[in-house]
């Protein structure tokens, strides 16, 4: 039997869906569409609840698999067409390496656990360059499923200890109305209050956490649990403010709200109150202007295609980027929305409503539907394991191609070696077959650094190297520091030192306020970070301290401005390296500035992996920016006494860099040393630093 949906929650959900795919689209003035998530958690904790204390009030009982397989019904089939439509899509357009990650992340999405997946990368200033995933979007899934696992589990256990504890009544409510609502307020309260901790710590595994959003569907499930006598008794002033209100609420939270916002955190609660509102409002006996705006036609239409379009809007977008190889311009943005319409009218008529309604629904009862699930799971399995081993032959394919080596010489030199690398590109020979690392793993080549990670806010040491040496190093700076970790642990076990590595992903070693890369907030935590590295090198005395590091990616700020040309960085940039070499001078017995390496336009491992590439078609010369940022660091140096050790050598040679240096890769991305590299300049690295016995 058909549904009977509210006309005014579905042109709610159209609200949510417009501004999330219009944020997505560039438009400008929706900054904030992400809050459209939200609205829909909390439209989504009303109707899925409603259902079920609508069962328990008509039968006293709630049947677990009769809510799942309403929720399979509901959600795989169109879910499971996207996911491997997406998997077909990134293998044609797409680098090997790149659809490798597209068939990882369709796993995660096929699990329900995309959004654990997305918050690891998200977190992971490694991940950056390789770009959203085409499947990014369903973690957002990923967080609703996992709430109606719990959720009707929580419900169960908590009808059946009610029962319990009253069973001597004579009379007993089938829905305990305020015992779950006391049950659902102490959930809400719980995760809201560790979304508001959680954005301000750590905000970019916050965004995509299931703790930090099940207030927002308890919400929708309180408002629920609201007598339909209660609402209708509502006058209609009274709806009609509640209503408004929550309109103005929603819409300002899409216009005002942006990336730099900490969220969900404290920010959510103006969009989650704001539906809200118009759930109560909508259901009172007097129809709203709010009420009848949203019950349109169009709204109404889209609405009923919310799912889908949510489920397309970011494949089409993100897949169309790669197939143009750029990013879309402003025709080619609506022509990819209209586009999305299209797939969504299609697959909410063929899929959406067939499996929902029609006669598979009939079928498809309890528990059989059930079985969908599985069924799904082993229909992306098998896809995504065809397509692993599809990528796997087609990065094998690169014949019998010798290493490139210097002529007559069999330990050349590392200078010597590129210089051969060089010429071989410049001849366009074949990449080497056997790289080190594996092109198809290029990306996991990423330095250890064992139990002092400081990524997150870690504040303590840990020795490394001959950690009973009677000499001591500190390597201080950020992912380009620790990228150079592997050449340090073969010269300190070699050579007798004791290592300690103060590296955080994008803290620059300066003394400069910068930016973070993924939502341009003041970056707190490395200014907190560069105070306590300065402490620990004055509490070390150490005999050489090695700065590292690359310059601001996204910008210095002066004050609360956001500086970001290369005129605007350089005096910024210059006063903060002053600031770092005089203070480091004073406490350590040596200083070195390590100069950041040269940093590519492109990824080496999209270029390695598209088309037929030889040794010239990824060589690349040094962007200009990153070179004259680096120059700023060396005159800073110099003129604090500190000495400088510049590695361009070990890897360009007449300002070409090639990505493969004899049949090492020497690149993990666009301005990071692969680990395997970076050990193989352990002798060169020792020998410039004077660590090395005898220099």
């Amino acid at each position: 039997m058909p549904r009977e949906l509210r006309g005014d929650i579905q042109g709610l959900r159209a609200v949510a869906v417009l501004t999330v795919i219009g944020a997505h689209a560039g438009a400008t003035f929706l900054p904030g569409g992400f809050i459209g998530v939200d609205v829909f958690y909390v439209i989504s904790g009303y109707l899925i609840s409603r259902l079920l204390y609508r069962e328990v009030l008509l039968s006293g009982r709630l049947s677990l698999s009769r809510f799942w397989a309403r929720r399979a019904r509901r959600i795989l089939p169109a879910a499971t067409v996207v996911t491997l439509a997406t998997v077909v899509c990134s293998l044609l357009w797409f680098s090997l390496v790149d659809a490798r990650r597209v068939v990882v992340d369709a796993l995660w999405a096929s699990v329900f656990a995309a959004n654990v997946n997305v918050a690891q990368q998200g977190v992971s200033y490694f991940a950056q360059d390789s770009g959203p995933s085409p499947l990014q979007h369903y973690w957002s899934l990923a967080v609703e499923e996992q709430f109606y696992v719990v959720w009707p589990l929580l419900l169960l256990g908590c009808l059946l200890l009610h029962r319990v504890v009253r069973r001597h009544r004579t009379e007993q409510p089938r829905l305990p109305r305020r015992t779950l609502f006391l049950l659902l307020l102490a959930v809400a309260v719980a995760s809201f209050t560790w979304s508001v901790v959680q954005s301000a710590a750590q905000p970019e595994s916050a965004y995509f956490s299931t703790l930090t959003r099940t207030w927002e569907l308890a919400v929708g499930a309180m408002i629920a649990l609201v007598p339909p006598g209660t609402t209708r008794r509502l006058g209609a002033r009274t709806a009609s403010l509640l209503a408004t209100v929550g309109l103005v609420a929603v819409a300002a939270a899409a216009v005002l709200y942006s990336e730099r916002v900490a969220f969900p955190g404290y920010a959510a609660a103006l969009p989650v109150a704001g539906t809200a509102m118009l759930l109560l409002a909508g259901s009172s006996r007097t129809p709203t202007g709010a009420a009848r705006l949203l019950s349109t036609r169009v709204l109404r239409t889209v609405g009923d295609w919310s799912y889908s379009l949510y489920l397309w809007h970011w494949p089409v977008l993100v897949l169309g980027e790669h197939a143009v190889g750029r990013d879309l311009g402003v025709l080619e943005r609506v022509l990819a929305v209209a586009l999305v319409f299209g797939l969504s009218a299609l697959t909410y008529r063929l899929v959406e409503v067939p499996v929902r309604d029609g006669r598979p629904a009939r079928t498809l009862r309890q528990r059989r539907a059930l079985l969908l699930y599985p069924v799904c799971l082993a229909l992306v399995a098998t896809t995504t394991g065809s397509a692993w081993l599809w990528t796997g032959y087609r990065g094998a394919e690169s014949g019998d191609d010798p290493a490139i080596t210097v002529e007559g010489n069999p330990q050349p030199s590392t200078e010597a070696l590129v210089q051969a690398s060089v010429q071989a590109a410049r001849d366009q020979r074949q990449v080497p077959s056997n790289l080190t690392p594996d092109v198809l793993a290029l990306r996991d080549s990423i330095a250890d650094v064992g139990r002092c990670d400081y990524t997150d806010d870690l504040r303590r040491l840990c020795p490394r190297g001959d950690v009973d040496g009677d000499r001591t190093m500190v390597l201080i700076g950020d992912s380009h520091a620790r990228a150079w970790i592997p050449a340090f642990d073969r010269i300190a076990v070699a050579e007798g030192w004791r290592t300690f590595y103060l590296v955080k992903p994008q803290c620059v070693a300066a003394h400069v306020s910068v930016a973070t890369i993924d939502d341009a907030r003041p970056f707190t935590e490395c200014a907190a970070f560069q105070d306590w590295s300065v402490d620990q090198v004055r509490a070390l005395d150490p005999d050489l301290v090695v700065v590292a590091s690359s310059p601001p990616v996204n910008g210095v700020l002066e004050g609360t401005r956001r500086v970001t040309t290369v005129e605007g960085v350089v005096p910024l940039l210059a006063q903060g390296y002053d600031d770092l070499f005089t203070t480091l001078s004073a406490g350590a017995a040596d200083v070195v500035l390590l100069r950041d390496v040269p940093k590519s336009g492109s990824d080496p491992a999209t270029c390695l992996t598209t088309g037929s590439p030889d040794m010239g078609t990824c060589m690349f010369q040094p962007e200009e920016r990153s070179r004259v940022l680096g120059d700023v660091a060396v005159d800073s140096a110099r003129a604090a006494g500190a000495r400088v050790v510049d590695p361009t050598p070990w890897l360009c040679y007449q300002d070409e860099c090639p990505v493969v240096i004899g049949g090492t890769l020497s690149y993990r991305d666009a301005d990071h040393l692969t680990t395997e590299y970076a050990a193989t300049l352990s002798d060169s690295l020792g020998r410039a630093l004077e660590m090395t016995a005898g220099d």
